[in-house]
């Protein structure tokens, strides 16, 4: 039987000259494909010698660096289970996670060892290693010592390779959990949907923790052993700058509406480039059309999940949609049905179902949550609200519950109230989303303090930026005596919504 592990078919992938470009950074280190293949073997080769239990997790929260990617690499390598966490977690969100995945190993910025490590060590973690963005730190300082060499572990389909946690409607984050077969099945799948090609490069900008970044664009590029043009953080200028020795670019639509806001992008900038691809959250009409009208090019927009990795996506040769994310990707199966679970006709908007080989295999230690999510015969229910047209161009017009999609990253108010109704003085809250010109959508926050109580708005948000990420915290907060609510007592959100809405137009 074939290794499935997916790093030894991207390693197959590398082309023949390892002495070859494989990684440019923005501060003008160059890596080799055989700096790739040695580094990733050091590191697998420590992670091997800590005496890990098959399966175990190696839970990584650190800057973006061409180390961390190899980080990820040699878990992969090594036969392990890569869980990235956004660099923005802070101490309450870290402490969930490494309590509830359990990792052996936990990797972190030095800076933050201190705090990490007490979390790690009292949760049981035998290991906690620390990776700088400058290439120091103990992680490098160890795998220095191990052979260079290392026999790529042996996979299959069904195995872990990656959990991601995505918050839960309830405010409890749920791990999803990928396998080798998921995540190389879509590589495989994208490589020629998305007409990938000898000598393309591609420019990468998305932060390396979730999947946008770490297995669309990282993935992409590695399978088809491509060179990427690597950003440790966005800046419009420096990518525009590049973009002459670039052919595809994949960005969150916050990137295009920054870069759309720089003078210097135009047609001659972006003639190399082949392909725009977007995702992460809706694309605006107006940014696509925007898109196309300074540079020529037709935004490519598609839809994944942390769940499923990529599920549809507009066409690479053909009519791209603007509006829509496209359609179901080769042995994806989407369907729309109503809450009485009847298949609905095209046009018409219902729940949104997928089945396919990359829908993961369940959430970490949550039976009940993993079945009440699939349909007896199979299918995922994605929470999101859509319709198919009579072409089969899925349109996405909403999401079950009350996400918010900011900047790319998914926020989930529940979590949020839940810190806020918490807090001295305060008797209930709620968090909406409303429309950003930068980020999409940011969260408004709408406070009823308790009787008597003395409240100010301003502290309310500073005591949440020391317990969340920084993604999650609402731009706005009001103070109000009342909330408005259905006959049943639920607060309808959709009021707020329209009346904030307005607030950064």
């Amino acid at each position: 039987m074939p290794n499935r592990n997916l790093f030894a078919a991207l390693s197959a992938a590398f082309p023949r000259d390892l002495d070859a470009v494989a990684v440019e950074t923005d501060n003008g280190l160059c890596y080799s494909w055989r700096d790739l293949e040695r580094a990733t073997a050091m590191i697998a080769n420590l992670l091997g010698s800590l005496g890990l239990e098959p399966g175990a997790r190696v839970a990584v929260q650190v800057e973006k660096s061409v180390e961390a990617m190899m980080l990820y690499l040699a878990t992969l390598r090594a036969g392990y289970v890569f869980l990235p966490l956004n660099t923005a977690y802070q101490k309450g969100e870290i402490e969930y996670f490494i309590g509830n995945a359990e990792p052996a190993v936990v990797v972190c910025s030095p800076a933050n060892f201190g705090w990490v490590s007490k979390i790690a060590f009292q949760a049981g973690t035998r290991h906690v290693f620390t990776l700088a963005e400058d290439r120091t730190g103990s992680l490098l300082q160890r795998a220095a010592q191990h052979p260079d060499t290392h026999q790529v572990a042996v996979s299959g389909d069904d195995d872990l390779a990656a959990i991601l946690y995505t918050s839960g409607t309830t405010g409890r984050s749920k791990g999803a959990m990928l396998t080798h077969g998921n995540l190389l099945s879509n590589a495989e799948t994208l490589k020629t949907a998305w007409g990938w090609r000898e000598g393309d490069v591609l420019i990468h900008a998305l932060p390396i923790f979730h999947v946008h970044g770490l297995f669309v664009a990282l993935h992409g590029a590695l399978i088809n052993g491509s060179k990427m043009l690597w950003f440790a953080r966005f800046e419009p200028k420096k990518v525009i700058e590049r973009m002459l020795d670039a052919t595809v670019f994949m960005g969150v639509p916050t990137l295009y509406t920054r870069l759309l806001a720089e003078s210097r992008l135009n047609k001659v900038v972006t003639r190399n480039m082949r392909l725009f691809v977007s995702g992460s959250a809706p694309l605006l009409l107006e940014t696509f059309n925007a898109w196309q009208e300074r540079t020529g090019h037709v935004i490519l927009e598609r839809y994944g999940m942390s769940e499923t990795v990529m599920l549809a996506s507009n066409p690479y040769e053909g009519e791209r949609r603007g509006g829509t994310v496209g359609l179901p990707l080769p042995g994806v199966s989407l369907r729309v049905r109503d809450d009485a679970g009847r298949d609905l006709p095209a046009g018409e908007i219902g729940g949104i179902q997928v089945r396919g080989p990359s829908v993961f295999k369940g959430y970490w230690r949550m039976p009940e949550k993993t079945r009440e999510d699939f349909t007896d015969d199979g299918w995922f229910k994605t929470g999101d609200v859509g319709k198919i047209d009579d072409r089969g161009y899925v349109t996405i017009v909403g999401r079950s519950k009350d996400l918010i999609i900011s900047g790319g990253y998914n926020v989930y108010p529940a979590e949020i109230e839940g810190y806020l109704n918490d807090m001295p003085g305060v008797a209930e809250s709620a968090v909406v989303g409303v429309p950003h010109p930068d980020f999409g959508e940011v969260g408004v926050a709408v406070v009823i303090p308790r009787p008597g109580a003395s409240v100010e708005p301003e502290h309310l948000i500073a005591a949440l930026k020391s317990q969340l990420a920084n993604f999650k915290i609402p731009k706005r907060c009001f103070l109000v005596g009342e909330l408005p609510r259905n006959t049943m007592g639920k607060v309808q959100k959709n009021l707020l919504r329209e009346q904030h809405k307005a607030l950064f137009q």
